[in-house]
């Protein structure tokens, strides 16, 4: 009976693979499924244990789930919020998570969090179902996701860690972290390690406490004692994040963030900056100035789309060019902040609108 039943499964996948290899080469992203393939048979011809296709599948079946759910809103900009799941309902750490996160949705964002309690919950609850997301992970002692997000259809439920924070800091624009414990810290270096890296494109990190706690600002003394002072970070590496007890301080951080900067990516050597106004040529001078300390070579020069980026929804976005040395990450953050002080003043009612599509 089982051997009747994979037979049938066996059929069923042979048609359906062999109808997509005859659609391959009209497919947009054909030759990227058909690494993926590859991929897999490679790895079926290779003595691997029957665990390691678990992974490989569970995986696979995570990263499926949260690529479907997130898709309709893939040009809505979102912010992630991390906590501790342990924080009562009850506590000044709640009312600023629920209240920070009405604020951005207020906005027009959305939110994303792990869909547990504590923080997560008042994430959820704050932003509202309709502007939340939950990746939800099953642990031995917390169970289950919050009230707020429990039964949406974007409650996308994970297997494994690694597949979820991939997610996380995908989708994110913004991050914002409240008190927590191995797990926030977690979520807090590996946001600043992928930023610092240039792995992570540069998006606002923000730890926010309550008023007058100094959660955040005893973690920052630890980083001054520990890392700034032996030179194991850069004197810059500070300005990758905020630290602020003031929820209008914490939202307009994020909202300042993309007054004109849109976002950016590499092409080749060459950093591409997308812009949502076009800067004077004198203003670009004063960047210039200030900023050629970053440059491996040339000026930072403005542009228009470069034809390796393609025809996206950002292609009649003014550009600004730069060989970046992809090592003084907090001095870019520095550069971001400047663009938006300098540009500011040109910006057209349209343009300062938040959050823009991306």
């Amino acid at each position: 009976m089982a051997s009747d039943r994979l037979s049938h499964s066996i059929e069923s996948l042979q048609a359906t693979v062999n109808d997509l290899f005859t659609q391959l080469p009209q497919l947009h992203h054909g030759d990227m499924i058909a690494q993926a393939f590859a991929t897999i048979v490679r790895m079926a011809g290779d003595d691997i244990d029957r665990l390691d296709w678990k992974i490989l599948n569970a995986s696979l079946q995570d990263m499926e789930r949260a690529f479907s759910t997130f898709y309709p809103y893939r040009h809505v900009r979102k912010i992630a919020i991390f906590g501790s799941a342990r924080i009562s309902s009850n506590t000044e750490e709640y009312d600023m998570a629920r209240e920070f996160a009405r604020c951005v949705t207020a906005q027009g964002y959305m939110v994303i969090t792990g869909a547990g309690g504590g923080i997560m919950q008042a994430g959820n609850e704050g932003a509202g179902a309709e502007n939340s997301f939950g990746l939800n992970i099953q642990l031995p002692f917390e169970q289950g996701a919050n009230p707020f997000i429990e039964g949406d259809p974007k409650l996308v439920p994970f297997k494994y860690f690694f597949t979820r924070k991939v997610f996380f800091l995908r989708e994110s624009d913004a991050l914002a972290l409240f008190p927590g414990g191995f797990g926030t810290q977690d979520e807090a270096f590996e946001c600043l390690t992928l930023t610092q890296t240039g792995k992570s494109a540069p998006v606002p990190l923000v730890l926010i406490d309550k008023p007058g706690g100094d959660y955040w600002h005893d973690w920052a003394t630890y980083i001054d004692k520990q890392l700034m002072r032996r030179g194991l970070i850069s004197a810059d590496d500070p300005s990758l994040y905020t630290i602020t007890d003031d929820l209008d301080v914490a939202c307009e951080a994020i909202s300042g963030f993309y007054k004109v900067y849109h976002s950016s990516r590499y092409v080749g050597e060459n950093l591409v900056v997308r812009l949502k106004s076009e800067l004077t040529d004198e203003r670009v001078e004063k960047l210039n100035d200030r900023f050629s300390d970053i440059l491996v070579s040339g000026k930072i020069q403005k542009s228009r789309a470069l034809p390796q980026e393609g025809h996206d929804e950002t292609f009649e976005l003014p550009r600004l060019i730069l060989h970046f040395n992809q090592r003084d990450l907090g001095k870019l953050y520095q550069f971001i902040a400047a663009i938006n002080q300098l540009g500011t003043s040109l910006l057209s009612p349209e343009d300062s609108a938040h959050p823009e599509r991306k």
